[in-house]
């Protein structure tokens, strides 16, 4: 089924065309992955494929009828005087519209009591059914907390960037629409909601348009990339790894038609400038061919010519940041808690945690922003910090693009007195020489992000500290910056979302557990995981085991049956299905409760919050122990 199909689609910005006759068919079950250079139309893409905006220049837009859209913009916009109950819960729901319109039938059947209106309770009961919606605020308090989001009484106005985009996004998934289109969904969740986010739209029932720098997600969910360049549509029928296969062979290719296209220009602007002004027939047809070769010739790819191997950096001392038993606080919550650890020189380390752990407080601490309630922070004399934070900097907007560079440093160091200048390095990082000029009020927010970054990289750190450097920076950005970091001869901390990024660059991983617990893992953040993984399922086989083993004691002191009674009762078909499946549902009863009372040790928590989680723990407790003795029941008929 064909849920939406675009046709000769464009957009233009000013002067320039972001993407021209722009054609793209999405069916039911597709997974496609949208990616482009930052300010090259892919919002504009999503907005006008959603209906929130039109297409310049013609162009024709279809949609299947009937089909529910539902579309999470890189900076949702909420009603401010909302609580997150009711930004989530709006009249638009279907979840709400079934259950508003079985209230409604109810009344109606009350009021009448006549066939119609039995007909119509019915009708209204069987959607509302359909749907699910009966534990729809369930489902919604669940998907909520997965987003780290509690207090659903708190106004949006109060909420954070974060906060408010993961709000957007959990109403967006629990509408359950026929077809999902998502802005960069993985902003502002932490490791653990990513993946948690990509297993749930791995689900073969979802149809998926996504945008995301997130190039593990593009490749464990999407089945086909579609690429904007240059105003261009490229589609590649396969996930992100096919796609850089197929890129890097058509790049190879679109490089070897380039040399050869310049080759032939230097022979062809030989040839013309030996020509009269006057020229017949046949030689305005080779000035024609000139222009044409000249044009192919002058086409680019954005290949990085510089070798950031020869950038040449102040050395670091054998000293750099030492902890000493430091601990942090603030009220009664813990970030830090004796925390030890000497930095060594070419240290690169990747910290991950929930939000609210205290990442950017460790950073705070590192950089001697803020001081400890503990220990000391030591920091040695040759060490020159780089630091790029998540708030970014406040760039003056009357100011031009490479007056911001140059107002750090003139020029990059190199190896044998050579140098990067301020010009050269913007272009690097995408910034084309028309942008050099422009003031920082034109610039788009990915774009000053960048630049941004580049103030920092100018800077020539020996210790570099990058908080969240991933968020709005598009893959080919991504890619140049790994480049470098690849490069660094300094100690370098990364605190990031980006899994692909942090395999790529760090040696070891500082894991924020919470309660001012660090915990230490050598190798990158997936050996990290599969670690923590081989963890879980060790402790929860242990728990299988111990629990076997204290049924069989309770067994043991049950009086058995007698072989004529066993000869005589079986089970039945249901009982055995039951049975079949008793112990998978202790099992994940007693994992809610271990982490209901994990949760009763946190010192911020609320009143409110303490008494409900009390409360679930008790009616589990009666839970597990009524399964525990159905379980020893049906136990003594299984085969």
């Amino acid at each position: 089924m064909n849920y939406l199909s675009a046709e000769n689609v464009s957009k233009t910005y000013g002067d320039q065309v972001l993407f021209a006759d722009f054609t793209l068919s999405l069916n039911k079950g597709q997974k496609v992955g949208l990616i482009a250079r930052n300010g090259t139309g892919k919002t504009s893409l999503l907005r006008i494929l959603t209906g929130k905006d039109s297409s310049d220049l013609g162009g024709t837009m279809r949609w299947h009828k009937g089909i529910r859209i539902g579309y999470l913009e890189q900076d949702p916009a909420l009603s401010p005087n909302d609580t997150i109950f009711e930004a989530v819960v709006s009249s638009e729901h279907p979840a709400f519209e079934a259950l508003q319109g079985y209230e409604n039938a109810l009344a109606l059947h009350t009021l009448h009591n006549n066939a119609a209106s039995q007909q119509a309770l019915e009708q209204a009961m069987n959607h509302v059914q359909t749907l699910e919606a009966w534990d729809f605020e369930a489902r919604m308090r669940e998907m909520l907390s997965r987003f780290g989001i509690d207090r659903l009484d708190r106004n949006v106005s109060q909420l954070s960037g974060g906060e408010l985009k993961r709000v957007a996004l959990a109403s967006v998934l629990l509408k359950d629409p026929d077809l999902l289109v998502l802005d960069e969904p993985t902003n502002h969740l932490d490791l653990e909601m990513i993946e948690w986010l990509e297993e749930y739209l791995s689900r073969p029932n979802i149809t998926l348009l996504i945008v995301t720098h997130d190039r593990y997600f593009l490749d464990r969910v999407t089945e086909e990339i579609i690429e904007i360049e240059r105003g261009q549509m490229f589609r590649y029928k396969g996930n992100y790894t096919y796609y850089l296969e197929k890129k890097s062979e058509w790049s190879a290719n679109f490089k070897a038609e380039t040399d050869k296209a310049q080759k032939l220009m230097k022979k062809e602007l030989e040839w013309i400038r030996t020509q009269p002004k006057a020229r017949g027939t046949k030689a305005k047809a080779r000035v024609d061919a000139f222009e044409h070769i000249e044009q192919r010739a002058r086409q680019q790819i954005y290949e990085s010519d510089v070798d950031f191997e020869l950038v040449k950096m102040e050395r670091i001392g054998g000293k750099t940041v030492e902890f000493h038993y430091v601990t942090k606080q603030f009220d009664d919550r813990y970030i830090l808690h004796d925390f030890h650890y000497n930095f060594n020189r070419y240290d690169r380390i990747g910290i991950v945690g929930k939000n609210g752990t205290g990442k950017s407080t460790f950073l705070n601490l590192l950089t001697e922003r803020e001081r400890p309630d503990a220990g000391r922070v030591v920091v040695g004399q040759t060490v020159r910090f780089g630091y790029y934070t998540q708030g970014g900097l406040q760039l003056k907007e009357d100011k031009k693009v490479i007056d911001v560079v140059r107002n750090i440093a003139e020029v990059l160091p190199l190896e044998k007195g050579k140098y990067l200048t301020a010009a050269q390095l913007l272009y690097h990082f995408q910034f084309a020489h028309a942008k050099h000029e422009q003031y920082v009020s034109t610039l788009s927010g990915g774009e000053q992000r960048r630049l941004y970054l580049l103030t920092i990289l100018m800077q020539n750190p020996n210790f570099l500290i990058l908080d969240e450097p991933t968020n709005d920076l598009d893959l080919l950005t991504l890619n140049l910056l790994e480049e470098f970091l690849i490069h660094f001869k300094g100690c370098l901390v990364i605190v990031s979302h980006d899994r692909y990024f942090m395999d790529k660059l760090i040696d070891h991983v500082f894991v924020f557990e919470g309660n001012g617990k660090v915990r230490d893992y050598p190798g990158n953040y997936t050996q990290y995981r599969e670690v923590r993984q081989a963890e879980i399922a060790s402790e929860r086989e242990k728990s299988r085991i111990e629990r076997e083993a204290a049924n069989k004691i309770i067994l043991a002191t049950t009086a058995a049956p007698n072989h004529n009674e066993r000869e005589k009762r079986k089970l039945t078909f249901n009982e055995q299905r039951e049975y079949n499946h008793i112990e998978d549902d202790i099992a994940a009863l007693e994992h809610e409760k271990a982490q209901l009372e994990t949760q009763l040790c946190q010192p911020n928590a609320s009143h409110q919050e303490l008494s409900d989680w009390a409360k679930r723990i008790g009616e589990l407790a009666q839970q597990i122990e009524t399964k525990t003795d159905r379980w020893l029941e049906l136990s003594q008929w299984a085969q």
